[in-house]
């Protein structure tokens, strides 16, 4: 396998079906799948195993306790995981377009990382999307989306963005090739070069923090937002507030001001950055 596809996941087994489904649509199919899940109940694990039958790709279920929102240390546990060198990492509520992966293994390259784009969707259309929707492409499809609903936006230029004109808006577009949760990808030897996402980081900018960490260690983003596309589905966000936002800010604040690389609260658990991968 050339690569590694990592997406979150808690309670949430229709919407994680149906990204599921997203990927079994991709014309890149040299792929493993590793679920990251942050405590799930059975009901999770019994729409994994009854998806393992029907998609041609292999999946690992990486599981842990209930325990709040522990994001950062279930994606480290599925980094470790994860037999490949290359890793994409995304979402359990974000469906993948159907050359997704073809666009992250095609602009990997040695130093970067590679900065991806989404586009929400209103709860209503999110619950719309069926199997046959994902499979024949119709939720990308900006006629079918706006029949449906979706408010206009400049961002609906990911729809229907390709070749110059998509080169043209990451180009041009104001927002920073960050490290995004939803749509991001890297060589796995400079995540651990790094120690992976800070487990001490609940909700808020634990993925930018890494991205900083990233760049501060001589990896740089580059924009493929309106090549890489997906699309979000809505939910709520029950474990979201301002003590979290805040402390998590001041850590990702505190790795740009000080040019960090490395944190201690990582993928290995100690001050010494050791045991990084081929």
């Amino acid at each position: 396998m050339q690569l590694s596809v990592i997406i979150t996941t808690y309670n949430s087994p229709a919407w994680l079906q149906k990204v599921l489904w997203g990927y079994e649509t991709q014309t890149f199919k040299d792929f493993e799948m590793v679920i990251a899940d942050d405590g799930s109940t059975g009901e999770t694990r019994l729409l994994i195993d009854n998806m393992r039958k029907e998609v041609f790709y292999p999946v690992q279920h990486i599981w842990q306790p209930d325990e709040g929102f522990r994001k950062c240390t279930i994606l480290n546990k599925a980094i470790a995981a994860s037999k490949t060198g290359y890793l994409v990492i995304s979402d359990g509520d974000c469906i993948p377009r159907k050359d997704f992966l073809e666009v992250h293994i095609n602009r990997r390259k040695q130093g970067h990382f590679l900065s991806g784009g989404y586009s929400k969707l209103p709860m209503d259309i999110s619950q719309q999307v069926t199997k046959d929707d994902i499979f024949n492409q119709r939720c990308f499809d900006i006629r079918w989306l706006k029949a449906n609903g979706l408010p206009s936006s400049f961002k609906n230029n990911k729809f229907t963005a390709a070749g110059f004109k998509a080169g043209l808006l990451n180009f041009i577009t104001p927002t920073r090739a960050s490290w995004n949760g939803h749509n991001s990808s890297a060589w796995k030897k400079d995540i651990y070069a790094i120690n992976g996402f800070n487990e001490q980081m609940r909700y808020g900018a634990l993925d930018r923090e890494m991205g900083e960490r990233l760049e501060n260690n001589g990896i740089k983003g580059l924009q493929i937002r309106y090549n890489a596309v997906c699309v979000h589905l809505d939910h709520a966000r029950s474990y979201k507030n301002k003590e979290d936002l805040a402390k998590n800010k001041a850590i990702w604040m505190k790795s740009r001001r000080e040019k960090l690389t490395w944190i201690e609260d990582g993928i290995i658990k100690s001050a010494t950055p050791v045991l990084q991968p081929v």
